[in-house]
């Protein structure tokens, strides 16, 4: 399996890690993988929206996905 590198930040770092500690995910790498193909498949299953719509960097784009909480992604 290809092996790839990312920066995130530090409250969605202490999230994965919450998440391994309950149980949720045996490890951190299997927390991400899991979490990264479920936002893929929303994507997909949402598609794009056009930027008259609010889509990604349009209007109506509440601090790029962030859903007024500084600690939580929507997907």
């Amino acid at each position: 399996m290809p092996k790839v590198e990312i920066t995130i930040p530090e409250h969605l770092e202490m999230q994965i890690a919450q998440m391994v500690e309950r149980g949720e995910f045996v490890n951190r790498e299997e927390a991400v993988e899991d979490l990264l193909s479920t936002g893929i498949k929303a994507y997909k299953t949402s598609g794009p929206m056009d930027e008259e719509e609010g889509g990604a960097g349009g209007p109506g784009l509440e601090d790029d996905g962030m859903m007024g909480h500084d600690d939580e992604y929507v997907f």
